[in-house]
């Protein structure tokens, strides 16, 4: 299908077929009942135009060699599985009953998509000469065609056209979901062996005891080659084992991202800006209860509480750059919260953005989060560059979007699989916070932990 409206670059832009599935639903649902009705729909308002502007503005001021794509089409819905795994209750209503729930309203833009870890590098001068597997942009997002919000049992169709939103709906009610199971043929591999990690990580660890760095988050990448699988199925099954907060699904290029993050990189609502830096990890021997006593257990080491301490204060130093004078606060200081298989201490960081600051400034000062760097933030990836072995693309990158009203929210891309469609190539990375108290054998063990969450869903 045509899109509405196509962002255009001083480059050539490649038309592509792109789908993608937010699942930020603490965040969307809010704007089920706050969207309004534009009489005009193809009439360009004042807000888009400068928003289209300030990106156009951002792209030309690229100079350092950032691989930019901004795609203009996005494919129909029935094969994005997120509104499939709650649309239960809407299935059961009778055919009379559907335009009820199926709420039509015309808006303005959107845009969606995602910022890749390796973006910031270029902007401050880190070399790039690490593997890549597949060709990953530093910067894509797409202006979608169709939009559609879930909330408990309401799902609120946007349109940008007079499409038949009825033929949509009954087409996503009518699809038969064939799951198999996924198999890897080959296995999956690890990009470097134990011994290489405790090597590396000891490197990292005198970096740290010398005072060069604080913490540096050390990741690797497991990977799988000539595999042969249905990435959308793969979603709907990490989705329902993990069942975290901040999932997401794109194909864009056969480039294919499967996020089962739980961890939000920010979120603007208004003026109000909103993080939630995640360190200090356990796992959980309970998977029915919240387990009081293993809480405190987390919450009581002091590597772990330490690790979360020192990234919330880059978090509130990184905000403060783009906030009004005095309107940081740390909402929640290392909160425990479960997760299927682990525990993770959470913090909350809120602040007010300054008024006549752009969403790209308020990006560029937070990105990329400090979770997956360290601290201080710079150094740490000049770190991270020399030690770690691939590049890692999207992997601590951030999914997420803009909407017409200039609010943005975006997670971190963790606990995530890339797959190429062309290659065959299956790619997920690992990692874990090193301190100057880590055990670096305990690192290497919470890596794997992680990793065996995502190996779970082929059976491994």
């Amino acid at each position: 299908m045509a899109p509405k409206r196509a962002i255009t670059t001083h480059e050539p832009v490649v038309k592509r077929k792109a789908s993608l599935v937010v699942s930020l639903l603490p965040s969307l649902s809010p704007l089920v009942d706050r969207n309004k009705e534009i009489p005009k729909p193809k009439q360009k308002s004042e807000a888009i135009k400068k928003e289209t502007q300030v990106w156009f503005d951002f792209i030309k001021s690229v100079n350092v060699g950032i691989n930019i794509k901004i795609l203009n089409a996005i494919s129909r819905v029935p094969n994005t599985f997120s509104i499939n795994l709650k649309l239960n209750i809407i299935k059961e209503q009778s055919k009379s009953k559907i335009s009820n729930n199926l709420n039509l309203k015309i808006n303005k833009d959107w845009l969606f998509g995602y910022f890749s870890y390796e973006k910031k590098s270029k902007w401050n001068h880190i070399q790039q000469n690490k593997h890549l597997p597949f060709n990953c942009h530093d910067l894509c997002f797409f202006i979608p065609q169709k939009i559609w919000l879930l909330k408990s049992n309401k799902l609120t169709a946007l349109y940008f056209s007079d499409d038949n939103s009825e033929d949509d709906f009954n087409s996503i009610l009518n699809q038969k979901n064939v799951f198999k199971d996924l198999k890897i043929s080959n296995g999956i591999n690890s990009r470097i062996t134990k011994s290489e990690y405790l090597n590396n990580a000891s490197k990292i660890k005198n970096h740290i005891l010398r005072g060069d760095i604080y913490e540096v988050n050390y990741c690797f990448e497991y990977y799988a080659e000539d595999v042969n699988l249905n990435s959308s199925n793969l979603f709907y099954k990490l989705n329902k084992l993990t069942k975290s907060p901040f999932s997401a699904y794109f194909n864009i290029d056969g480039i294919n991202l499967i996020c089962t993050s739980p961890e939000r990189f920010l979120k603007k609502i208004n003026n109000d800006l909103i993080s939630q830096p995640m360190k200090g990890t356990m796992e959980r021997k309970s998977m029915k209860t919240f387990d009081m006593q293993e809480a405190k257990i987390l919450k009581k080491n002091p590597k772990e509480f330490s690790e979360n301490v020192m990234i919330t204060d880059l978090v509130r130093n990184d905000i403060s750059r783009i906030a009004e004078k005095g309107s940081v606060v740390v909402d929640e200081q290392c909160g425990v919260y479960p997760f299927n298989h682990v525990y993770q201490m959470i913090s909350t960081v809120k602040a007010k953005c300054k008024r006549d600051i752009t969403n790209l400034d308020i990006i560029d000062a937070c990105f990329p989060m400090g979770s997956m760097t360290g601290a201080p933030k710079q150094r740490a990836m000049e770190i991270i560059n020399k030690y770690e072995a691939s590049q890692r693309g999207i992997y601590s990158g951030a999914v997420g979007y803009f909407n017409p009203n200039g609010d943005f929210d975006f997670n971190v891309v963790i606990r995530s699989i890339i797959y190429d469609l062309k290659s065959k190539y299956l790619s997920f990375h690992v990692g874990s916070a090193i301190t100057a108290k880590s055990n670096l054998e305990n690192e290497f063990d919470e890596c794997e932990l992680k990793a065996q969450t995502i190996k779970k869903v082929f059976g491994i």
